[in-house]
């Protein structure tokens, strides 16, 4: 059966106890539920009844329904990109392969595909200052936003500080139950700067929360051997890597950027021009 007939199976038949009309209504109500048109099942009556006003003929209504469906999916894909709370834009199609040959474009066109995402698949994206895994922690969230699923960026101090105040206000569980929601976390600089006991313990309750259902993106300087270094409490530290490194052994994409900073050697060329 082609994937044509089996959202056609899918649409139920409008009930025969139902007058002419009412059927006409159910049957598009139903439809669009099962196509996924939100904007057009709830715009729908009025614009049929704008369309019999100007006399618009089929095409007209249908290439108008249409384009209210495309312009709204465009604004929500602009919504998600501004609630992802990026600190600037950035692409993937703007990355420069040629200057880190570390990623390949074959691997950067697999993590643009949302469905490590819909997994809950976490990614990995280690390498030393320069060597673009903002830019690709950025792009790559920019890419699932804009494929319509939740995303949230913040540095790692960012979000541990945010925790923090969140405890001390007494609506900490609100807001780990508000991060355990999105699609996609973006956690960058992990490990640029070493966590006391209490703030490895809410970070650590973040990967709790996301562990297995939902995905998340890490950005950091430092390799795995080197991530104790961040946390200054043993037997805490302990528990977060063996979490940390379960999570990324279980389907995960590591991506390692390298040790030559590119960014350095393109300010390095504009000095010497």
């Amino acid at each position: 059966m082609s994937t044509t007939d089996t959202t056609a199976a899918q649409v139920p038949a409008p009930r025969r106890d139902l007058g002419p009309e009412e059927a006409v209504d159910t049957a598009i109500d139903e439809a669009c539920r099962a196509l996924h048109l939100p904007t057009i099942r709830g715009r729908v009556q009025d614009m049929a009844a704008e369309a019999m006003r100007q006399r618009s003929s089929y095409k007209d209504f249908l290439a108008d329904l249409l384009e209210a469906e495309c312009a709204e999916r465009d604004e929500r894909r602009k919504r998600l990109v501004r609630d992802a709370n990026f600190p600037r834009p950035k692409r993937l199609e703007d990355f420069d392969f040629a200057e880190n040959p570390n990623v390949t474009p074959e691997l950067v066109g697999t993590l643009s595909d949302p469905a490590w995402v819909k997994a809950g698949q976490p990614l990995c994206l280690i390498g030393d200052s320069g060597t673009g895994k903002s830019h690709l922690l950025i792009g790559i969230g920019t890419a699932m936003a804009e494929a319509g699923l939740k995303v949230r960026y913040t540095a790692t101090v960012n979000l541990v500080n945010e925790l923090a105040e969140a405890a001390d206000d007494k609506k900490l569980t609100r807001l780990i139950a508000r991060y355990g929601r999105v699609d996609l976390l973006c956690l960058d600089e992990f490990g640029y700067l070493d966590l006391d006991k209490a703030g490895a313990k809410l970070l650590f309750q973040i990967f709790t929360e996301r562990e297995e259902r939902r995905a998340i993106a890490i950005a950091s300087n430092a390799p795995f051997s080197e991530w104790k270094q961040t946390f200054t409490d043993p037997r805490l530290c302990t528990a977060i890597v063996d979490r940390v490194t379960f999570i990324i052994n279980n389907n995960a994409h590591i991506v390692e950027t390298g040790t030559q900073s590119y960014r350095f050697a393109q300010t390095q060329r504009k000095r010497r021009r």
